[in-house]
């Protein structure tokens, strides 16, 4: 049994062959001045993130519309890949908010 590992798995654009698609490998993220992520740069690198697997998705769809170059299978995947990335965002603003409310109901 061999180990499963996301770094086998190229990105959705080159699965593809999409032109002009974004690649999504892993972009370095800003960091503060003791060598940790600033919590700025990892929520705008998460939204760049959803933003680019929307537009692979996109594109996908196009290509697939228009000259049936990409298999059904890989429109798919896309999309599916887009839809679960803007879930997870709408979760992560959802608990975010709900953080800042509870923390502005604290009494001093």
């Amino acid at each position: 049994m061999s180990a499963f590992s996301a770094q086998a798995i190229p990105p959705v654009g080159m699965l593809m062959g999409v032109e002009g698609a974004p690649a999504m490998s892993a972009v370095a993220v800003p960091t503060a001045a003791h060598g940790t992520p600033s919590f700025a740069a990892l929520i705008e690198h998460g939204i760049e993130d959803v933003d680019a697997k929307a537009k692979v998705a996109d594109q996908a769809v196009r290509a697939f519309v228009l000259d049936d170059s990409v298999p059904v299978h890989q429109v798919s995947y896309a999309l599916g890949q887009a839809q679960l990335s803007l879930e997870l965002m709408l979760q992560i603003r959802g608990r975010m908010v709900e953080g800042y409310q509870q923390l502005m109901n604290m009494q001093l």
